[in-house]
């Protein structure tokens, strides 16, 4: 089981930016995916970015691409989201998952943080 605390949410006003950070600990071994999620109120939780710990696949969600950067501090064990840019749409909360395939659902969720961008 892998434990992951989410930290970095706030407040922002549109354009700004924020900086995630997700801590794992416990059997990080066992998994190679971490992405982020995010859920807006009323709306289903999506997919916002993913990668590898050994650096093999980055992805992420068209929405946004080119405004958010997720990277991994391997020493560490922390994944965090760089998000620039931000937009009154990009208000969520935000979930760190670990798993050890792209399966998200049967992977280790945060309890998420909180983004909130003002227009």
């Amino acid at each position: 089981q892998v434990q992951l605390v989410e930290s970095g949410g706030g407040l922002v006003q549109a354009g700004g930016s924020l900086r995630l950070s997700c801590a794992a600990s416990g059997r990080t071994s066992s998994s190679n995916y971490m992405a982020w999620f995010r859920q807006a109120p009323g709306k289903e939780r999506e997919f916002v970015a993913s990668l590898t710990w050994d650096g093999s696949g980055t992805y992420y969600a068209d929405s946004v691409k080119g405004r958010f950067t997720i990277g991994r501090i391997n020493a560490k064990n922390t994944v965090y989201l760089q998000m620039n840019s931000l937009k009154p749409e990009d208000t969520a909360v935000y979930y760190c998952v670990a798993a050890s395939s792209y399966n998200w659902k049967a992977g280790s969720w945060g309890r998420g943080t909180q983004v909130t961008v003002s227009s």
